[in-house]
């Protein structure tokens, strides 16, 4: 296994577990992430995954370059193919793009290493980013000729100031966990040793919120960026709607008179 996944309580935690390559992603390491990713997504018992590499040296340093070189098949061959028919015939950056999954449980990328290429793309579809003080970051696709095929430019445009975007995009250098943190492209910074146990913690306090709101704030962030002020706030009320009259919703009011714990059901 290329990709380890056990649980603690309610979180998930995915390790991708080629040391020796810097935690690269070749196709089966990513057809068992994405196997991890719907596993956690179809669970009832896991609310959160936190998604990390194996090792202190690297989170991800991309795809797996030496698998990637060539392709079996041309590019108009594998287009119109479904994402593991197109893998197979050398479009590999299908399996990159985790949103065709339909996972709303919270992701977290705890960032142990170099963060590179095709694992700042994956760590960018994370919902939350904290790093070790060890961290590096970058998108070095223009200097091997090629560009971030995962949507990496567009994510990050969106995650942090747009001149930084493009230094980083057009120069292909890496920034420093510091430099990231600045930017807002992190979260927070934290010492090598603690960092899973911060992902955990922070994982733990979302895991012990009402599900099926926590899995509506997630959706409601990726379906309402685009949308205009009045569009947004139409989309809100059907989903503050939904939620109205579940279960977990009225125990929050309940616990919080009683001054105690929620006990969520995800109902």
């Amino acid at each position: 296994m290329t990709v380890r996944l056990h649980t603690e309580g309610a979180v998930a935690v995915l390790t991708i577990d080629r040391p020796d390559a810097l935690n690269a992603l070749d196709v089966a390491a990513l057809r068992e992430l994405r196997a991890h990713l719907i596993e956690v997504r179809d669970r009832d018992d896991l609310r959160v995954a936190v998604l990390t590499g194996a090792g202190t040296r690297a989170f991800c340093a991309g795809a797996d370059l030496k698998g990637t070189r060539s392709s079996p098949a041309t590019y108009p061959e594998a287009l119109f193919r479904a994402p593991e028919q197109a893998a197979d015939l050398g479009l590999y950056i299908r399996l990159m793009d985790l949103t065709d999954l339909g996972l709303f449980k919270p992701l977290i990328a705890a960032v142990n290493g170099h963060c590179l290429g095709a694992g700042l793309e994956i760590a960018l579809q994370c919902d939350a980013r904290i790093a070790s003080e060890q961290a590096s970051f970058g998108l070095p696709e223009a200097a091997v000729g090629s560009i971030p095929a995962v949507s990496g430019l567009h994510r990050l445009l969106k995650a942090v100031p747009a001149a930084h975007a493009m230094q980083m995009v057009l120069t292909g250098e890496r920034i420093d966990a510091a430099q990231a943190a600045r930017i807002g492209l992190v979260t927070e910074t934290v010492a090598p040793a603690t960092l899973l146990d911060r992902a955990l913690a922070i994982a733990t306090r979302i895991a012990a919120n009402a599900p099926l709101a926590v899995q509506a704030v997630k959706k409601l962030s990726r379906q309402t960026s685009h949308l205009s002020e009045a569009d947004a706030q139409q989309l809100t009320e059907l989903y503050w709607g939904v939620l109205r009259d579940t279960a977990d919703r009225t125990e929050g009011r309940q616990a919080f008179a009683e001054k105690r714990e929620p006990r969520y059901t995800g109902r």
